[in-house]
């Protein structure tokens, strides 16, 4: 079995579950409380494979924060663990319920409450969709930089939740350089406020960017403060071909060490352009081992795509394609979009890693994962967001299969080990949920864990937020 259970921490005197509800219903209307088991199993997981799951005793869906510290302080009184949800498009198993918990999804609070374009801020609900708030902004000549590949069905309080990245974070960073405060209910219902509105401010410890990545396992974020920037204008993109992945990180590199600032600096490897092209015809040739997708917003990108194409031909690029308008280069990113499509298609089932790596060790790590690949006799395909280092080796296996399974899950962690040993990270933009507590560890040794649990004590004394995930 994939999935198999999470038992929540429990009371020693636990109230039955028709307790729970008629208090919940004390502070809440009764289209906000689901406890039909079909629908709550719905509830139960996110994206990620390999992650337990359990029953919820009861979803809920607030719509104010006062209702949310309705939900905490019941949770508190009964000793009951809360599971906070966003869109559930998480790859960790962070968002995943455990028996007997309250589901509390975020979903309903989707308001976009102000966009401020002199202070460049937007205040938003936790449930509000990325892609809403990037159109609303943009309205305003703005933009909201992070852009997950689930931007239209994520949001901001998941992106929060998981420090999520973004195609576009070579340039413009991840989700923590953009919340600038929140409004937090804490495990007993208290209300909390951290950060500020303007443009600088280093008053106290950085409260903010503590719950920013803490999978909601510190408070419940109803409220966030987002800086904004001036919208780009469109840009161009360019794609490189090449004879071997080495050559096309060697490209990375030239383009990094240049002091060049592309939008996006994509590479997909030789089985990732195979499997789009087996899926959607694209008719990229048979012979790329890997392919380079490079993009300016500046205002003269097609002088920048000229100068990266030359290293990208110095490098041993095969063929330079840039592209001449805006309608060009949405073709040309057609491929990158389609890649965990593909790949899923392989197999049916994909587990998708998340290792972050030194630009430098990026041509180490994708030879790496070929090896690990051949070794366990899957098919491992790799997209990178090469510009910063961050890895998406996606592992494609039958669920129906025990032993390919467990071949994956193996796979899986050996490519995290060498993560680590290229100097890099478990994880640059998924979080750590449920799927990676153990390497969370390996990462940040004894001392690291002592003090982080040391964190959650301090916020979470009872241990009834998210309990289970990250440690």
């Amino acid at each position: 079995m994939i999935m198999s259970r999470i038992e929540a921490p429990r009371s020693e005197d636990p109230a039955a579950t028709g307790d729970l509800v008629d208090l919940l219903l004390g502070g809440l209307p009764a289209e906000a409380v689901l406890t039909d088991p079909d629908v709550t199993a719905s509830y139960a997981n996110d994206m990620a494979s390999f992650c337990p799951a359990g029953s919820p005793a009861v979803v809920v869906l607030p719509r104010t924060t006062e209702q949310v510290q309705h939900v905490m302080r019941t949770a508190t009184a009964l000793r009951v663990p809360v599971v906070p949800q966003g869109a559930r498009t998480g790859l960790s198993g962070a968002a995943n319920a455990s028996d007997g918990c309250i589901v509390l999804s975020l979903t309903k609070m989707d308001r976009i409450l102000e966009i401020n374009p002199v202070d460049r801020i937007a205040v938003v609900e936790p449930g509000v969709l990325n892609a809403a708030l990037s159109r609303a902004v943009g309205e305003h000549g703005l933009s909201y930089p992070p852009d997950p590949s689930s931007w239209e069905m994520c949001t901001i309080g998941g992106n929060i939740g998981t420090a999520s990245g973004g195609l576009c974070c070579v340039k413009y960073g991840v989700t923590a350089e953009y919340v600038l405060g929140l409004d937090v209910v804490l495990a007993d219902g208290r209300l909390m406020s951290t950060g500020r509105r303007t443009a600088k401010g280093v008053a106290g410890y950085d409260l903010t960017r503590l719950f920013v990545g803490s999978e909601g396992s510190l408070g419940i974020v109803v409220r966030a403060v987002l800086g904004l920037r001036p919208k780009p204008p469109e840009q161009l993109v360019l794609a490189a071909e090449f004879a071997s992945a080495a050559a096309a990180c060697d490209a990375v590199c030239r383009i990094m060490e240049g002091g060049h600032v592309p939008s996006l600096l994509e590479l997909m490897d030789r089985t990732t352009v195979k499997a789009v092209n087996d899926m959607a015809q694209m008719g990229l040739p048979e012979s790329t081992e890997a392919l380079l997708l490079a993009a300016f917003d500046t205002t003269a990108p097609a002088a920048d795509l000229a100068a990266v194409g030359a290293l990208c031909e110095a490098a041993g690029a095969t063929q330079v394609v840039p592209a001449d308008d805006v309608a060009e280069s949405e073709l040309l990113l057609q491929a990158r979009r389609l890649s965990l499509t593909a790949l899923e298609a392989v197999k049916g089932v994909t587990m998708i890693d998340d290792v972050c790596v030194p630009r430098s060790r990026l041509a180490e790590m994708l030879e790496g994962v070929d090896r690990i690949a051949e070794k366990y006799q899957l098919t491992i395909g790799v997209v990178a967001h090469a510009g910063d280092g961050n890895t998406h080796p996606t592992v494609c296996f039958d669920p129906a299969d025990p032993g390919e399974s467990r071949r994956a899950r193996e796979s899986f962690d050996e490519i995290m080990a060498l993560g680590l040993e290229l100097g890099g990270t478990i994880t640059g933009e998924h979080g750590v949920g449920l799927l990676k507590k153990e390497w969370l560890a390996r990462e940040i040794g004894p001392v690291g864990m002592e003090m982080q649990r040391a964190v959650k004590q301090a916020f979470d004394p009872l241990n009834i937020l998210n309990p289970g995930k990250l440690f």
